[in-house]
């Protein structure tokens, strides 16, 4: 049974137009009566995209033909719309979704209408830019999408207040294609609820079904603990029903290299078929010993170990090298390190005979970082890694960890219309 939330005239200026086109929707012989399924987080970096990877893989399962649209969007990547024969800027969460699960029966100009870039929040308080420009697009959008599939999921940008500054947040928008929400939130109790009660609010004031809530990351040595308690705060307060709880898998939120090829603004300048190779934060190692206790270090060390050196130790880069190949040679355990080479920008150099030497070490990944080491492993320490395309054993692997998870049958049960 759906959350029955107390009606109320929602603030919005298009609200006739609104109920109309929701109207004409669910009439569609091809919606099956479900609402759209909107994804929103309680804050960044708890799981939204993954969360959405393992419903769209679940829905497939279920249905012949599933949707999904980004109604609005920020960060964005250029891909070719069949439809109008040329490029398009869409969310890059478009891209990941769409070529992950072969949605062929829809077209990149209809899944990502909005796109908020640099300078777009002053064009659009300057009037450059209309409410009514920005609704028409995301409706038009929703229907060809929605007509083209038995469900449609929907992804929120952030929490659901974002987007407020344009009037297109995404509470507003899911009211807008008469969707239900699933929130989802980080693992623990307080906070996880108090988070999760800030964005209940707003979908409330919109008049915003709450089909249920997903709580990622949670440590597998507190499981069962938030599990019961967070799914009996749920149903006692606000009789919305947990569809998830996720035991966290660190891996997850390990960086290959080529999230900190992205992170660093760098390429690898050899290993370049090991971009996908991840490393733990927890096994980072900063050497500013001899070379000796280096090479004892990297010889005992667990072999997947992501090591950072100054560009002035010569010895430290050389080393790296010679262990490679002297491994290599003698057929030990596979050599998964893989070596940053920091040093600031126009005040230190890696030589050109040292780079040279490069040439054919197919095997060993190094990056020259333009920053201090200092710099470098902080950065990584406080960098979140997202899924994306390329990486594609990560995305199989988020899947395959997050969908068992999560109830797809309460999840239905709560979008069908007429229960």
């Amino acid at each position: 049974m759906m959350l029955s939330i107390p009606a109320r005239k929602l603030a919005l200026s298009s609200s006739r137009a609104s109920s109309s086109f929701i109207r004409e929707l669910s009439t569609a012989p091809n919606t099956k009566k479900l609402r759209p399924i909107f994804v929103a987080a309680t804050k960044q970096h708890v799981g939204k995209t993954t969360t959405s990877l393992a419903l769209m893989s679940g829905l497939q399962k279920r249905f012949p033909k599933v949707g999904f649209i980004k109604p609005v969007g920020q960060q964005h990547v250029t891909v070719y719309s069949q439809a109008l024969g040329q490029d398009i800027q869409v969310d890059k969460d478009i891209c990941l979704l769409k070529e992950e699960f072969h949605l062929d029966h829809i077209d990149y100009r209809h899944m990502s209408p909005v796109i908020i870039p640099r300078g777009y929040t002053k064009k659009y308080i300057d009037k450059e830019i209309t409410y009514g420009q920005q609704i028409s697009d995301i409706e038009t959008s929703f229907a060809e999408v929605a007509r083209a599939s038995d469900v449609v999921l929907c992804e929120g940008t952030g929490h659901c207040a974002v987007g407020s500054i344009v009037n297109v947040n995404n509470a507003k928008v899911a009211s807008i294609l008469g969707a239900s929400m699933v929130l989802i939130a980080n693992g623990g109790l307080g906070s996880a609820f108090d988070e999760l009660e800030l964005n209940r609010v707003l979908c409330e004031k919109y008049n915003v079904p709450i089909a249920g809530v997903v709580v990622n990351k949670v440590f597998p040595d507190k499981y069962d603990q938030t599990k019961h308690y967070m799914a009996k705060a749920l149903l006692d307060q606000h009789n919305i029903p947990l569809l998830g709880c996720i035991p966290d898998r660190p891996f997850l939120g390990c960086p290959a290299l080529a999230d900190l090829e992205h992170l660093f603004k760098t390429e690898l300048i050899c290993g370049e078929t090991h971009r996908f190779r991840h490393y733990s934060v927890n096994d980072m190692n900063l050497i500013t010993t001899s070379l000796t206790r280096f090479l004892e270090n990297i010889r005992s060390k667990h072999p997947r170990t992501l090591y950072i050196c100054h560009v002035t130790r010569d010895d430290i880069i050389l080393g790296f090298m010679s262990e490679y190949q002297r491994n290599r040679r003698e057929n030990e355990r596979p050599f998964e390190a893989a070596l940053l080479v920091c040093g600031r920008k126009d005040k230190y150099q890696m030589a050109d005979e040292v780079r040279d030497m490069f040439e054919g070490m197919h095997g060993a990944p190094v990056m020259l970082v333009e920053h201090s080491t200092h710099e470098a492993m902080k950065m990584v320490h406080d960098f979140t890694p997202k899924l994306n395309i390329d990486d594609k054993n990560r995305v199989r692997k988020a899947v395959e960890h997050y969908e068992p998870y999560i109830d797809f049958d309460t999840l239905l049960s709560r979008t069908t219309m007429d229960s």
